[in-house]
């Protein structure tokens, strides 16, 4: 819950009773107004893109400014959407506080301000209303509706307040009221306190070191049921949903984004199991997991390909019993410590594209720093990264590699890439989780700092560009942790999710990014120096924007998603 500052007098209360409701009405109408705005844009770039067969590839590439931005302000209208339900939903249940009332007030401002003058889809693009085909006629009634927001919002006083505010929510998981339940929240706690016991006081020298996690953090983590959260009860999990792994990633990401990413490992070779194994296979291979008997790592992307996976190349030929594998893979995290490797090969070299693959579960020993891979025909080297260790990331080269046919996924050829496509909606959740946690650790950090260092006689928080940026990084936090809260309760619904796992993830990144740049400008020059923590958090940032689905790839996506369904 928000934490008010001093009492109020009931006739201030009553005042501010009627000052929240108005709120409300302002913020649903600005979401009207948003909803009306994202269909006259989907129908002007939809205008670009389109020939007498329907959505032209090629056009989309040729216009991509348009159509990313379609994409962005899609994220934007889908994120204040849900920035609405959670301050409605805390208002009906008597939990809304001055805290996440301001940070409400802040996020609207700020966001309703980048859409009607430039949405940054990075550093140094930015897409306006005028290049997706809108007009003054266009952004009247969202001007019209949207000012008293902007306004209010964006003043130094409630900037300062929620400055104020934040700073005596410093060591709480969450600043401000989640809008969870009772029962995720004691998950966030336990995982809190582990993480708090277990990982942050090692962290930044394992980064340091470029040292392994250590292998009895990851068996505590297996007691603590991280690895099988979501996989159903009568295959040894928890049978939790969506919203579980969000909580749990995001807490141990906080900690450090390596730990938190284990978790991934496990649930992305789960769901592979789970949705396109055969019941052989998911009663034998789903307990070791759940279990954390097994420690599984995903081997996709190759050299050349990267997102393209109708490209890829790796091939798996059948002998007998067994499949041979010949080829290549890069960016394979923590392979060397894996027991089995979720394996995408090309089983049929005559079937183009995304035909002809095959997923394997491939059996293989673990490994050493001194002798990686063990294993007959199969060997790799390491990628040195700026940041996301403690599994390492490695190149692999497969060269008559055997795996036993029974572990090709399915039971079947030619299913490998569709399978993969089921698990993308619950990576892209979980991705967008350890972005939280990696943003909740930038603002932990700058915060931190902003009250230390006195500068002038005075604590850096004490200057408005430093508690600006305070207060800035937590709404734009609340705004991508309510994104990523709705794509779970979606994907828990049964409901297809993938525009909003994309959004999520998009808008996390980006998020994690910027709050991490900020706590490290908070830093001044010692945010450079190796020894603070907030040079890690920087580089642990910087590679949510790439994996699962390059923010570019992500816009893509979510804009054939929003042309295909807005306003036809």
């Amino acid at each position: 819950m928000g934490m008010a500052l001093g009492h109020k007098t009931a006739s201030e209360a009553a005042g501010e009773g009627s000052a929240v409701e108005h709120l409300f009405a302002q913020t649903g109408e600005a979401v009207a107004a948003l909803d009306t705005l994202l269909d006259a844009a989907a129908r002007a770039v939809r205008a670009k893109v389109t020939d007498g067969k329907g959505l032209s590839a090629e056009a989309m590439d040729r216009h991509q400014h348009a159509t990313h931005g379609l994409a962005w302000l899609a994220t934007y209208v889908e994120a204040l959407r849900q920035m609405d339900a959670y301050g409605s939903r805390l208002l009906a249940e008597g939990r809304l506080g001055r805290l996440e009332e301001l940070t409400i007030r802040l996020g609207f401002s700020e966001y309703l301000a980048q859409v009607l003058g430039g949405i940054p889809m990075n550093q140094g693009e930015f897409i306006r209303l005028a290049s997706l085909g809108l007009g003054e006629a266009n952004t009247a009634a969202l001007r019209s509706c949207s000012a008293g927001l902007i306004a209010q919002g964006s003043s130094p006083e409630l900037r300062a307040e929620l400055a104020e505010l934040i700073r005596h929510q410093e060591g709480h998981s969450v600043f401000g009221d989640s809008g969870l339940d009772e029962t995720l929240e004691q998950i966030r706690t336990e995982m809190r306190r582990f993480a708090e016991d277990k990982v942050s006081p090692h962290a930044h020298q394992w980064h340091l070191d470029n040292d392994y996690i250590p292998l009895d953090v990851i068996n505590q983590m297996a007691e603590l049921g991280v690895f099988g959260l979501t996989i159903p009860e009568e295959y040894g999990g928890m049978g939790l949903g969506k919203q579980s792994m969000v909580v749990v990633s995001e807490e141990l990401s906080r900690a450090y984004i390596g730990v938190g990413s284990l978790g991934t490992r496990s649930e992305i070779a789960a769901e592979l199991i789970l949705c396109g194994g055969t019941e052989e296979q998911k009663a034998y291979w789903l307990p070791k997991i759940a279990s954390g008997e097994i420690l599984p790592t995903a081997v996709f992307t190759e050299p050349n390909t990267g997102s393209d996976l109708a490209s890829l190349r790796t091939r798996a030929v059948k002998e007998e019993d067994v499949w041979k594998i010949h080829g290549n893979k890069t960016w394979i995290t923590h392979p060397v410590r894996a027991d089995i490797m979720t394996l995408l090969a090309r089983t049929n070299p005559d079937e183009p594209g995304y035909k002809g693959l095959s997923m394997f579960i491939a059996e293989k020993p673990r490994g050493s720093d001194e002798e990686p891979f063990p294993a007959p025909g199969m060997s790799g080297g390491e990628i040195e990264v700026l940041g996301y260790r403690g599994m390492k990331e490695y190149e692999i080269a497969f060269d008559g590699f055997e795996v036993k046919a029974e572990n090709l996924l399915g039971g079947e050829t030619g299913q490998g890439f569709k399978q993969l496509m089921q698990t993308f909606e619950g990576a892209r959740i979980q991705t967008a989780a350890r972005a939280l946690g990696v943003a909740q650790a930038a603002l932990d950090l700058g915060l931190r700092y902003a009250q230390e260092r006195i500068q002038f006689g005075k604590p850096l928080i004490s200057f408005p560009r430093v508690s600006d940026k305070l207060a800035l990084m937590a709404a734009e936090l609340m705004l991508a942790r309510q994104l990523t809260y709705f794509s779970a309760a979606e994907k828990d619904s049964g409901r297809r999710c993938d525009l909003e796992a994309g959004m999520a993830k998009l808008l996390g990144a980006r998020v994690a990014w910027a709050a991490a740049d900020n706590a490290l400008q908070i830093h001044g020059g010692n945010g450079f120096a190796l020894e603070y923590q907030i040079s890690r958090v920087l580089c642990d940032a910087r590679i949510l924007n790439i994996f699962e689905g390059a923010a570019e790839i992500q816009a893509q996506v979510i804009a054939r998603r929003v042309l295909e369904t807005r306003a036809l």
